[in-house]
């Protein structure tokens, strides 16, 4: 079983993660962002990971900012960690999910070499898709981020036509992240190494 249990505390937020990669999809998510909760259950389901994520932070004093991006890092970290030196997993993942008319595309390199340039919007008047609780798209950029950065993680998203309702462009985002990173976590019987030229991916 590839588990790992990282926490990080600062001035700023306190959170816990507790990760199983080779799960069933089992979560308990507790943090102050209703919506990300909401998306990170969606991820674990998904994925088949069996992830707890306890959080708090300066989210009324300040803003979302700051626990949001650190759930982010903390999640990296603990990927990185249960995948140790990486050996026999696919590396590569790419999933699409459809919700309604929307349609999210999620593709994956565990490379060791992070980039993320944000979600691609295609076909849309949208900058931005704002709900209630104040969670935006620009806020799951900044997830994605962190996430991809911790964990050296190239990382492409694109949604092709949302529509105006944050919640349903983001599920379809979050369920084929999970997919995408199941698939590219899993070990290939036929690997005997690191799935690099280079013998090591950092």
């Amino acid at each position: 079983m590839r588990k790992a249990e990282v926490k990080r505390k600062t001035k700023e937020t306190d959170i816990t993660v507790k990760l199983n990669i080779d799960g069933t999809g089992e979560n308990k998510i507790k943090t102050p962002l209703g919506l990300l909760n909401h998306m990170l259950e969606l991820f674990a389901f998904h994925g088949l990971f069996d992830l707890e994520i306890s959080a708090k932070g300066d989210y009324k004093e300040i803003d979302i900012h700051h626990t949001n991006e650190d759930i982010g890092i903390v999640l990296g970290d603990a990927f990185k960690e249960a995948l140790k030196d990486k050996k026999g997993i696919q590396r590569m993942g790419s999933f699409s999910v459809p919700m309604e008319d929307v349609t999210a595309t999620a593709v994956i390199d565990i490379s060791g070499r992070p980039f993320f340039k944000g979600i691609a919007i295609e076909a849309s008047g949208h900058s931005d898709f704002n709900n209630d609780a104040g969670y935006s798209l620009t806020y799951a950029n900044h997830f994605f981020e962190a996430f991809s950065k911790r964990i050296g993680m190239n990382l492409s998203i694109k949604i092709s036509h949302p529509n105006s309702d944050l919640h349903t462009n983001l599920e379809a985002v979050f369920k084929a992240f999970g997919k995408a990173l199941d698939q590219a976590t899993q070990i290939d019987p036929r690997r005997k190494g690191v799935p690099s030229t280079k013998g090591v991916i950092d």
